[in-house]
């Protein structure tokens, strides 16, 4: 209960942003991920084998194992400051000792995002990661772009 107290508090001192997309990570069971990629604060937990459950600022999502290197995603995302569902898809896999690859592609009938991305191992429960995203509809340079962000893992 501490743990998902200080979680909580951490996220909502913290979250500023544009909502930019959280990178996808390989948790394991009952392990959470808390993050930043540029200005954005993300919280994960995998609540069993299959099943991650997500926050940002502006989004609540859910992840789903389809296979080990597969996921269905969806969520809600507060787009304009109207509530949007959305729904996709997520690959991964391993590309170097260390370093894990991936692309996503979530939308909705507000927005579509894709995003292509890798995550480097620094150690055992921190990842530093990279990559770009795609944000439809362009309001501005700021929507396609590209980032770097670390995640620990606890």
């Amino acid at each position: 209960m501490k743990k998902a107290i200080i979680i909580s508090a951490v996220f909502f001192v913290f979250s500023v942003g544009s909502g930019f997309a959280a990178p996808i990570n390989n948790l394991v069971n009952g392990q959470t991920a808390i993050g930043f990629v540029e200005d954005d604060l993300y919280i994960e937990h995998k609540l069993n084998e299959n099943v991650t459950l997500g926050i940002e600022e502006d989004s609540f999502y859910g992840q789903y194992n389809l296979n080990t290197n597969l996921r269905a995603i969806v969520g809600s995302r507060d787009y304009h400051s109207h509530s949007s569902f959305y729904a996709g898809a997520a690959i991964n896999a391993p590309v170097a000792p260390k370093l894990d690859g991936y692309a996503s592609f979530v939308g909705s009938d507000k927005f579509q995002e894709l995003q292509v991305g890798a995550n480097f191992n620094v150690a055992s429960n921190l990842d530093i990661n990279i990559n770009y995203r795609s944000f439809m509809p362009n309001h501005g340079s700021d929507d396609n772009r590209t980032a770097i962000g670390a995640t620990f893992k606890f």
